[in-house]
């Protein structure tokens, strides 16, 4: 494995070698396994989880990382290709990217959706044009449509709980005051349909996923035996469902359009996630989300502090499905 940018881009079952690896470092530490390496990260957008969890998980395999976050301590980065460099950005990302990933064995790069034209963050345009610049193992730590670090820790959450693999697995849009991007949803969906699960977007009308997205997530139900849809029924997806996965993000039918998107939104404050919403599901459903999550707005205290909550052992499985892959691309197996 030379980079790790999309679950998509592996089978199944190197997706489970993954997973069975995460579970192997888990038991037995390997502390000098990566002695020597060192990791490079770029952050052009905050991290709390990606950014803590990477750290330590180079830590405990030996290794040393350094973190860049453009504009903060060091030169701003320009990313858009063509640009007339008349403004901040003192760097482009075609000089910046290359001289980074010399200093370090493996690079990792988080670069958010631009949020104003939907074609061009689904198409990965910032990220690709970077990507296209390293000739090192390259980590995607959060694209404009993708996540795959967090799909690989909800893959293991649900593993290790003993939820099936053909389980009921809800993906709502719940509410939130602004536009969020559509990482998260989209590498979701993609990962519990890849797992084989019986997948159902809910959401309101205006927050449809993308055509893209819900095609590759379809094409990877076809081949794991799982199925996809969506709905704006609340009631008839959560019945029956194992999981329910909450999360923010913006409309899609106004993408771009800040006014539009918080006009629809503003009267969709009842998707906050309480209780009752579970009066349906499974005895056993269980809630997750990837944080950060605003409380009493998308979920409620009395959901998140209860049992059905497993959001902090998907954030802990982050170190451990990260630990994994640096180990996968930095040492193999």
């Amino acid at each position: 494995m030379k980079r790790f940018l999309d679950l998509a881009d592996l089978q199944r079952e190197e997706v489970q070698e993954l997973l069975d690896l995460a579970r192997r470092l888990e038991a037995h530490p390997e502390p000098q396994a990566l002695a020597g390496k060192i990791l490079g990260m770029v952050f052009f957008n905050p991290s709390l989880r990606t950014l803590a969890s990477f750290q330590a998980g180079m830590a405990k395999l030996g290794g040393t990382s350094f973190v860049i976050t453009p504009g903060q301590g060091t030169w701003q980065l320009e990313t858009r290709l063509g640009a007339v460099m008349n403004g901040a950005a003192a760097e482009h990302v075609r000089e910046g990217i290359p001289v980074l990933a010399s200093y370090c064995d493996a690079l990792g790069i988080r670069a958010f959706a631009d949020g104003k034209d939907l074609r061009y963050d689904l198409a990965e345009t910032a990220f690709n044009a970077m990507a296209a610049v390293v000739d090192k193992p390259l980590v995607n730590l959060e694209s404009a449509v993708n996540h795959p670090c967090q799909a690989l820790a909800d893959w293991k959450t649900m593993d290790d709980l003993g939820v099936p693999r053909n389980a009921k697995f809800v993906l709502s849009w719940v509410w939130h005051p602004r536009a969020l991007p559509l990482a998260v949803p989209a590498a979701t969906t993609h990962m519990a349909a890849m797992r084989g699960m019986e997948v159902v977007v809910l959401r309101p009308e205006g927050f449809a996923l993308p055509p893209q997205i819900m095609e590759k997530a379809r094409a990877a139900a076809a081949l794991s035996g799982g199925s996809v849809r969506e709905t704006s029924d609340r009631r008839e997806a959560l019945e029956g469902a194992q999981v329910l996965y909450a999360k923010e993000w913006g409309s899609t039918t106004y993408y771009g359009d800040a006014a539009a998107d918080g006009e629809l939104r503003a009267r969709l404050t009842d998707w906050c996630v309480r209780n009752d919403w579970f009066a349906h599901a499974a005895l056993d459903c269980r809630l997750m989300h990837c944080l950060p999550v605003r409380r009493n707005t998308a979920v409620a205290d009395e959901v998140l502090d209860g049992p059905r909550s497993v959001v902090q052992r998907e954030a802990y499985n982050r170190l451990t499905v990260q630990m994994a892959v640096l180990y996968k691309l930095l040492k193999g197996i």
